[in-house]
């Protein structure tokens, strides 16, 4: 990791995505506004809780460097989650939001956070020996999950004319955002294995809101280029398509070339 020439104008701020099928590490100067390190670990197949937290004992280990930030931000990613209205919403009955789509287990910790600006709350399942790991490294720090991140961030971006759809695009996986005159209107998590599975979804969630494709906007980012099999069979059944445009100003030291800013949007997007 890069150094500044004074210690007094470091202030490293380290933010950690968790998925069952890799983990990514960046850290911020926020003094200089510059990315000074980043590194993402592909596994070859999905890990369960106890084998990525040896991974992550495994990096620290290897990285000395990582436990000098002061400021920790976990994001977890997974389908684990649901959204509720804040009206209806009982710290008590959490599990009971999640049930109907979720295994749940008894030592299973449900955690919630809102969404702002909306009025609603995400309840979802984080993995607790992971950040029983990272209070134990660096005391307290905040995590939350990736939808909340990617919501919050979407929802500020300049209101259009037309319904917008996000999807966000990983691993075979992705998460479909739609909003309406500044509203949130969906948010859902899908698995894909051939590019058919990724439109019908997409087409599917259309006509379930009674969007037609010729009308609303389709926004793609993640793990997604105009070159990807996704982008161009979307492109044929959707007449509004693009890469969502990053606007990023963070500076980023000439050896990163690996960090994509569209594939690490909330990633990124943590830091602000």
């Amino acid at each position: 990791m890069a150094t500044s020439n004074s210690t007094e104008q470091i202030n490293l701020e380290l933010s950690i995505q968790v998925s069952l099928d890799g983990l990514s590490f960046c850290t911020l100067n926020s003094v200089d506004n510059e990315v000074v390190d980043f590194k993402k670990i592909r596994f070859t197949q999905q890990l369960d809780p106890i084998k990525i937290l040896a991974e992550i004992e495994k990096i620290f280990e290897d990285d000395k460097s990582l436990i000098e930030a002061k400021q920790v931000k976990l994001i977890f990613d997974n389908a684990l989650y649901s959204f509720v209205p804040s009206t209806l919403f009982k710290e008590e009955n959490a599990s009971d939001y999640l049930k109907f789509n979720t295994k749940i287990l008894k030592t299973d910790f449900i955690a919630h956070e809102e969404i702002g600006p909306t009025e609603i709350i995400n309840v979802y399942i984080p993995y607790t020996n992971i950040i029983n790991f990272f209070f134990e490294k660096f005391g307290e720090f905040e995590y939350q999950h990736l939808s909340t991140v990617l919501v919050e961030n979407l929802l500020e971006l300049p209101k259009v004319d037309r319904p917008q759809m996000f999807a966000h695009i990983k691993n075979k996986q992705f998460d479909l955002v739609v909003i309406e005159n500044g509203k949130l209107l969906l948010c859902n998590s899908f698995s894909f294995t051939e590019k058919e599975d990724f439109l019908y979804y997409i087409l599917f969630t259309a006509e379930q809101l009674n969007l037609k494709p010729e009308h609303f906007r389709l926004f793609l980012l993640g793990a997604i280029s105009k070159a990807s099999p996704l982008f161009k069979i979307a492109f044929e059944y959707i007449k509004h398509i693009e890469l969502l445009e990053t606007d990023f100003s963070f500076n980023k030291k000439e050896e990163l070339t690996g960090l994509n800013e569209l594939e690490e949007y909330v990633l990124l997007k943590s830091f602000v």
